[in-house]
């Protein structure tokens, strides 16, 4: 078992070998909590989710750090326009990105740490780089010389000649207009913390390079993020790290954006499209289908009629799930996955590939069903379960219990309700009166049920919008 990954610094395919033997260490650039999360924010925690869920098959112990930048100019922009306390507006984003990524169905992070914890450990990287000629302080401000750096821009294949580098108000006193700022010095009115160099607040890249020292060591494996991170932050948090003595991320894994009419989702460009609206009109499963199933590196250009596409596919799999489930009662997922599903996650995750062998087991398990082959069914259904767990998108796993009801409490007066047309429907069956028969079946399907005629009786379902 060889699994292989697209290492962004190499921009190759790579062989995966972990730094110790049995387990994997990964760091993920989380939220930047100045807002309430949308469906291109939530896609990169689903994509790690799901190779964490892999790396956990394959019998890897996983390290996994997702951070929370919780100081940031942006965060800072909201507190004045709003006139709300900068650590309220932080701590509510949090707390939606948390509730998104839950809802969503991604495990919890081993640890979550928030960067104004890491103050200390973002002076003392800051001292090292200083002392080590990488690093000098200006008007408050403290600037990584990036020409003290001969690797600098490596990772995102840029020419230091041709390099503009973002820059922030109150940025002053760089020896080079390139350099970028590790801490930024206090404005009025603005959170601040003391340091040898006066009071100030940390630069975005120093957080993520101190928080991922201080969880995963000098060196770890994998280094997560959208690939709008290469550059700047990523490339900077090389920089740091590197310079301070630290190995750093052996492999970089990027994930492709959610976009809206070819355009990158996002809050400034107005079309970002809310987690907690979302839920409100597709099911949280369903979300998770359409987002986590694609290639992580393919963009997702967002449309309702590919939500619905996803809704239809999921159904079809849910469908087959909860008519072994009514002939056989529960089934266990198995053991191991089917080889070809197992191939293609090992191959940088082709989660598309491996998507289609959950399909055709589902094809496999309803020909099994209709020759009423019970134990082929039971086996077709127990490798879905399997496939299904590793994506996160198993019906019967505890966390989507209720959730595919679209409304657990009304559920059962819907049943009702549903049970007595449907005993009208096979009242008129019954007396041959096809026409009232069909004529109710129609009216049901308008309505946005699907019946479906069993040997144990006419079975109803939600079908897709």
């Amino acid at each position: 078992m060889t699994i292989r990954l697209y290492d962004t610094s190499a921009r190759q395919i790579r062989d995966f070998t972990p730094l110790q033997p049995g387990c994997v260490s990964i760091y993920l650039c989380g939220a930047t909590v100045q807002a309430a999360p949308h469906i291109g924010h939530i896609r990169s925690g689903l994509n790690f989710d799901i190779m964490r869920r892999w790396f956990e098959y394959r019998g890897l112990d996983v390290t996994f750090i997702r951070n929370v930048t919780d100081i940031d100019d942006k965060i800072i922009a909201k507190s004045a326009e709003q006139g709300r306390p900068w650590w309220a507006i932080g701590y509510e984003n949090e707390r939606a990105f948390s509730d998104g990524y839950r809802t969503l169905g991604c495990l919890p992070p081993t640890y979550e740490p928030r960067a104004t914890g890491h103050i200390t450990e973002m002076v003392e990287m800051m001292r090292g780089l200083i002392e080590r000629g990488h690093a000098y302080e200006a008007d408050g401000n403290v600037y990584f010389a990036v020409t003290s750096f001969p690797a600098y821009l490596k990772l995102s294949n840029q020419e230091l000649e041709n390099l503009l580098q973002p820059s922030g108000e109150g940025e002053t006193g760089k020896r080079d207009p390139r350099d970028f700022a590790m801490w930024k010095a206090a404005k009025p009115g603005e959170p601040s913390w003391e340091t040898p160099w006066g009071r100030g607040r940390p630069g975005w890249h120093l957080e993520c390079s101190a928080m991922a020292h201080k969880y995963l060591g000098t060196a770890f494996d994998i280094h997560g993020g959208g690939l709008d991170l290469i550059f700047p932050h990523h490339e900077n948090e090389i920089a740091q790290a590197k310079a301070f003595g630290d190995e750093f991320a052996r492999y970089w894994v990027h994930n492709a954006w959610v976009t809206m009419s070819g355009e990158k989702m996002s809050k400034s460009l107005g079309n970002s499209v809310l987690v907690s609206e979302m839920v409100k009109r597709w099911r949280p499963i369903v979300l998770r289908y359409y987002l986590g199933t694609p290639h992580y590196r393919s963009m997702i250009e967002y449309s309702e009629e590919a939500l619905r596409e996803a809704e239809s596919a999921f159904a079809r799999i849910e469908g087959f799930v909860q008519r072994v489930v009514e002939k056989a009662g529960a089934v266990e997922p198995s053991a191991e996955v089917p080889p070809a599903f197992a191939e293609a996650m090992d191959d940088d995750l082709g989660v598309p590939q491996a998507l289609a062998v959950v399909h055709t087991t589902v094809r496999q398990g309803n020909s099994a069903l209709a020759a009423d082959d019970k134990e082929a069914a039971v086996a077709r259904l127990a490798e879905v379960r399997a496939m299904l767990g590793v994506l996160g998108l198993d019906p019967l796993d505890p966390h989507w219990a209720g959730e595919g009801d679209r409304g657990e409490d009304l559920h059962g007066v819907v049943d009702t309700l549903v049970r007595m047309v449907l005993d009208q429907r096979e009242a008129a069956r019954a007396r041959k009166d096809w026409t009232t028969a069909d004529a109710i079946r129609d009216q049901l399907n308008q309505s946005g049920l699907v019946i479906e005629d069993s040997p144990q009786g006419p079975r109803w379902s939600l079908g897709p919008r």
